[in-house]
């Protein structure tokens, strides 16, 4: 067992599950050990059957070979939790539900993926009651990473200085071993938001923004009760207990606060975003609207308009952002993004702009003079699989890179 290459998954609902589907397709690593923390079903085959197959993407065995692959999955030894997925060791752990007691150490792991959503304060200790995301690290693991944004009760306080948060292919490269220790990949949506971001900040043309904000149109998540459920203690908003499949749902999101750990020029800029909540198993749409300080060229035409926006998506599907973003010209619905590695795919088809004029008075020489500012106002949209092409994806790409490097 010396010298594996040892991932270990806490947690095996959708992020949890496809995690592990996202690393069987890989060759980063040798064998895996997952936590479910409870038996599962009656035996490890139950464990098995919920492995290799999935309502919205298939079979396993097909992802990852396609039609003509055989699913070859059994069990090695019940009573030590061993099974053999596609030729890979794969460990269930059903005992431990607290982070610090998992045995990560006595199963040779040392980075963890944490997919349960219960363990979001950076600040919680290892021994905090009810368990902690560090608790992984006195358990054995050198680093964590956690598949959503930070939250922590210490609501006005710094982050720790081992903790930060992560989307690859925007700040991952930030990551320092022996420093970092807690890591965040944030959410699905600031995945995506970031990835549409990021191309307008780099270039001068569209680096003057006023403001912004987004929607996201959004699937259904397993918070979503399928019938009305009577609220949780404490619970605000009602409407998380409505029934998922029955309602379009208007509720928050943490994006847009999220986004600036990732992107920090964004703290200047005043950006809202809310999410709307739809009966669908996967892929979400962003609605991005932003206003900028515009120029006009010589015959008094906008500098921004549609064509300059969609180049900038072009230019950086095929450059910076390749493999990243994907741009598209076709008239997509939901389903044609289902599974597409992206982080986002732009729409451009849909993309609108408008340009106008905002009187500014500016004080000069004691006296007011009003200037005309021409503005010009931006709706983008960008699709993502909040599931599996968009976040697992990009979520596995930074374990990689974070296990490359310790």
């Amino acid at each position: 067992m010396s010298g594996q290459r040892v991932l270990g998954i806490n947690g095996l609902g959708r992020i949890g599950k496809l995690t592990l589907w996202h690393h069987l397709g890989r060759d980063d690593f040798d064998r895996f050990v997952v936590n479910t923390g409870r038996e599962v079903g009656t035996s490890l085959d139950s464990v098995i059957q919920y492995i290799v197959k999935d309502s919205t993407y298939g079979l396993l065995h097909r992802w990852l070979g396609g039609l003509r692959a055989s699913r070859d999955c059994r069990v090695v030894d019940e009573g030590r939790g061993i099974l053999s997925i596609q030729g890979r060791e794969v460990r269930i752990l059903r005992e431990a539900r607290n982070p610090k007691d998992i045995p990560w150490r006595d199963n040779g792991v040392s980075l963890v993926v944490d997919c349960t959503g219960r363990f979001v304060d950076q600040h919680a200790e290892a021994d905090s009651p009810g368990g902690a995301l560090r608790g992984h690290l006195a358990a054995g693991a050198r680093a964590v990473i956690q598949s959503a944004p930070f939250k922590s009760r210490q609501k006005s306080a710094p982050d720790p200085d081992d903790a930060i948060m992560m989307i690859y292919g925007i700040n991952h490269h930030r990551f320092e071993p022996g420093r970092h220790t807690v890591v965040s990949g944030g959410s699905c949506t600031t995945t995506a938001l970031a990835h549409m971001m990021r191309p307008l900040l780099e270039r001068d043309l569209t680096r003057r923004m006023i403001t912004a904000g987004m929607s996201t149109v959004h699937s259904i998540t397993p918070s979503q009760p399928v019938l009305d459920a009577v609220p949780d203690s404490g619970a605000k908003d009602m409407r998380k207990a409505r029934a998922g499949l029955s309602n379009i749902v208007l509720t928050s999101t943490g994006a847009a606060k999220a986004l600036e750990q990732v992107l920090p020029e964004i703290s200047r800029i005043g950006f809202m975003a809310d999410s709307v909540r739809i009966p669908t198993s996967t892929v979400s749409l962003i609605i991005l609207n932003i206003t900028f300080q515009s120029g006009m060229d010589g015959e008094g035409r906008p500098l921004i308009d549609r064509d300059a926006i969609n180049a900038i998506y072009r230019d950086a599907s095929l450059g910076e952002a390749a493999g990243l973003v994907r741009y598209s010209e076709e008239q997509n619905v939901s389903s044609d993004v289902q599974g597409e590695d992206a982080a986002v795919v732009i729409e451009a088809v849909e993309t609108h702009t408008r340009t106008g004029f905002v009187d500014v008075v500016l004080p000069a020489d004691g006296s007011e003079r009003t200037e005309s500012i021409p503005v010009t106002h931006v709706k983008i949209f960008g699709w993502y699989d909040n599931e599996m092409g968009s976040y697992t994806h990009r979520l596995g790409e930074l374990t990689s890179y974070i296990a490359s490097t310790l």
